[in-house]
């Protein structure tokens, strides 16, 4: 099993990005059966949970720092898992994961988010 985020960049204050996750190794029935995690990470600082969506991506949760903010889904035909990230802020600036329920999982290399003026 092995992930790839990308879509990061700068953006200003306010603005948007969209996050992509691509899957490989997984059939597509397999990556229906897990639920999907991002989270993100400040150097110096721990991983920090963002928002999950179940397997068939009836449910979503997410963190209060992001929520009404972020938006999780995702693409079971493609093994693709997004996050639309609306209205950044500095306190975004992060590297964001995608990971699996699965602590077999590995994580990936992750993907440069910087929201700057």
């Amino acid at each position: 099993v092995r992930v790839v985020e990308s879509g990061g960049g700068l953006v200003p204050p306010g603005g948007s990005l969209r996050l992509a996750c691509q899957a490989s190794n997984f059939t597509t029935f397999a990556f229906g059966l897990y639920g999907m995690n991002w989270f993100r990470q400040v150097p110096g600082k721990e991983r920090e949970w963002v928002a999950r969506i179940t397997g068939i991506g009836a449910k979503t949760t997410y963190a209060d720092s992001v929520k009404d903010r972020f938006t999780i889904s995702r693409d079971n035909a493609m093994k693709r898992l997004y996050l639309q990230m609306n209205f950044l802020t500095p306190e975004d600036t992060a590297v964001y994961y995608c990971k699996t329920d699965s602590f077999d999982h590995p994580w990936g290399p992750g993907t440069q988010v910087t929201v700057s003026s």
